[in-house]
């Protein structure tokens, strides 16, 4: 009875309670607004870098080499902080845009290597036989190549798509009140230790596991069209 009473009380304090559960309702949102902008703009991102990857030009390649090596060897957080305090400190900017550039650094190179791998699974014959028709590297890449690539590239981007949502937990660090940062405040009022972050863990778990149904979702459509 006493266990019910406090987890009825605990509730009561972290949401109900001078309705601290809208802190988390704008959390998810500013959380969710991050990870939309970063991954279109990771995605981006990424195109460009498997381009420069796979076209034979060595300075281009060896552009792409040094971002990979830079974003994958060093703490997605330490990067939000270089670009936020060092980068864009001196620029006004809002700090879910500043905060989405950053994620979409991040995130790109990962994306770049699962285009790449992408581009890479295509046959060959299909670039010979579009150079053959006419179409030039670009209108061959872009119309027959990149098309095809999609299918292998899809169920994988949208996992990125889940990592980067949990990802976004980090954005705290630069005074930004997503979901995570949501349940530290409403920690801060009502001094419970543990309920404010378990939560932020349920709409966290919530949320991804509609992600990954969706995920699923795609990945039995597109199996059904093989």
């Amino acid at each position: 009875m006493n266990l019910l009473y406090g987890l009825t009380d605990a509730i009561y304090s972290n949401l109900i309670r001078e309705d601290r559960f809208m802190l988390l309702v704008r959390g998810l949102g500013t959380t969710l607004q991050i990870t939309f902008f970063a991954l279109i703009l990771g995605i981006a991102i990424g195109v460009v870098i498997s381009i420069m990857r796979i076209v034979n030009v060595k300075w281009l390649n060896a552009i792409a080499k040094l971002y990979l090596d830079v974003i994958r060897g060093t703490p997605a957080v330490v990067q939000l902080v270089i670009i936020y305090y060092a980068i864009l400190g001196s620029v006004t900017l809002p700090k879910v845009l500043v905060a989405s550039v950053a994620f979409a650094i991040n995130s790109g190179a990962y994306v770049s290597e699962l285009i790449r791998g992408g581009i890479l699974a295509v046959d060959r014959g299909q670039m010979e036989a579009a150079r053959s028709l006419g179409l030039s590297w670009t209108q061959a890449m872009s119309r027959v190549i990149l098309p095809q690539a999609a299918k292998n590239i899809l169920p994988a981007l949208m996992n990125e798509a889940i990592s980067l949502l949990k990802e976004t937990a980090i954005a705290g660090y630069i005074a930004l009140d997503d979901l995570t940062r949501s349940g530290n405040i409403i920690r801060s009022r009502t001094f419970d230790p543990y309920t404010p972050f378990l939560l932020v863990a349920i709409v966290y778990l919530y949320t991804t596991t509609i992600l990954t149904s969706l995920v699923n979702r795609v990945e039995r459509r597109m199996r059904a069209s093989d």
